[in-house]
C-alpha cells in the first residue's frame, strides 16, 4: 500500500515537462530538477520553431536564426565606447556561450556582433559555443566554462578571465564590455 502511495505521488513528477515552470523565471537558465538533472528553463514563447545548434558555432550560423538580422541591423552601439574598444591593444578573447533556442541569446549576440563589427579591432577575438538545453554540445566545449545563464560572455585577456556578462548587460553590452577592459 505504501509503495502504491508512494508511486501515485511521484509519477506526476516523472511526467511534467521539464519547462512545466518556465513561466514563472526570468531569462535563459538551468534548473536543478527533482531527479538530479538539469533543465533549461526560458520564459518567452519565441521558441516555436527551435533550431538547436551545437559547438563551435560561425557568423551565418548564427545570422540563420530568427530575428538575428533585425536585431542586428537595429542595434545602434554607443559610437564613443566603440572607439574606445577600437583602441584595445592587449589581445582579448570573447568566449559567448549562446543557445539558439534562447529568446535572450538572439537579443543580445547580434548586437555584440554590431559592437564588434564596428569596432574592428585585430585584438579582440569572438568565439560563439552553442549548447543545447541540458547546457552541452557534442565536442564537450562549453564544459571548460562555469556558467549558469545564457549568453554568457566570458573575456579573456593573457588566458585569464577578466570579466564576464551573463544573460544581459547591466547597462548595454559596449559599456559592460569597456568597463571590463578598462578595469584592469
Amino acid at each position: 500500500m505504501k509503495k502504491a502511495l508512494l508511486a501515485a505521488v511521484i509519477a506526476p513528477l516523472f511526467m511534467m515537462p521539464a519547462h512545466a515552470d518556465e513561466e514563472s523565471k526570468g531569462g535563459c537558465g538551468f534548473e536543478d530538477n527533482a531527479q538530479g538533472g538539469l533543465f533549461a528553463t526560458c520564459d518567452q514563447q519565441e521558441e516555436k520553431k527551435e533550431v538547436i545548434l551545437t559547438g563551435e558555432l560561425g557568423f551565418d550560423d548564427l545570422r540563420q536564426q530568427p530575428g538575428y538580422d533585425d536585431n542586428f541591423a537595429s542595434y545602434q552601439p554607443d559610437a564613443t565606447l566603440v572607439a574606445a574598444l577600437q583602441k584595445i591593444t592587449t589581445p582579448t578573447e570573447l568566449v559567448v556561450i549562446v543557445g539558439t533556442w534562447c529568446p535572450d541569446c538572439h537579443r543580445e549576440t547580434p548586437r555584440l556582433a554590431k559592437i564588434l563589427e564596428q569596432a574592428n579591432n585585430p585584438h579582440i577575438s569572438v568565439k560563439y559555443i552553442g549548447i543545447d538545453r541540458s547546457r552541452t554540445d557534442p565536442e564537450g566545449l562549453a564544459a571548460a566554462y562555469d556558467f549558469q545563464r545564457i549568453p554568457t560572455v566570458l573575456v579573456h585577456q593573457g588566458g585569464e578571465e577578466v570579466g564576464r556578462i551573463v544573460e544581459s548587460p547591466e547597462v548595454t553590452l559596449e559599456h559592460d564590455l569597456f568597463k571590463i577592459l578598462h578595469a584592469r
